[in-house]
């Protein structure tokens, strides 16, 4: 059974709009690092010059996916290796900030966890106020 990845913005007021990756319909950052903990921005993750660094290829590569409230410079970030295998793309080998629960290793159906970032990166509302 695969996991299932969701984008959404984040409920919390802020000066750039903030990503919940939501697994399986829990919501990663508060689950790892506490509910003050703060994702990645939408621009960072869907930038305008660049491929989405949740864009997975073959190659393995760590992607940032939030801090906690004391920012990741004086903790550490929650980051996870993010990588395609044949048909599914996995999110492994977690780096934790100090007393971070770590998440599990996820693995998504390569072509729904494409179609939501597809979906999150060509929604405008974000970038309107970013």
């Amino acid at each position: 059974m695969f996991d299932h990845l969701e984008i959404r913005p984040a409920e919390r007021g802020a000066r750039w709009p903030l990503a919940r990756l939501l697994v399986n319909a829990e919501d990663v950052i508060a689950e790892s690092v506490g509910p003050e903990g703060r994702s990645r921005s939408l621009s960072a993750l869907f930038p305008l010059t660049r491929p989405s660094p949740l864009r997975a290829g073959r190659r393995p590569r760590r992607v940032n996916l939030g801090e906690p409230d004391c920012t990741g410079g004086c903790c550490g970030y929650l980051s996870a290796v993010v990588q395609r295998i044949g048909d599914v793309v996995l999110w492994s080998d977690w780096e934790l900030p100090v007393d971070a629960t770590r998440p599990l290793e996820y693995t998504f159906e390569a072509a729904r966890y494409e179609a939501e970032l597809d979906r999150a990166e060509a929604d405008p509302w974000w970038r309107e106020s970013g």
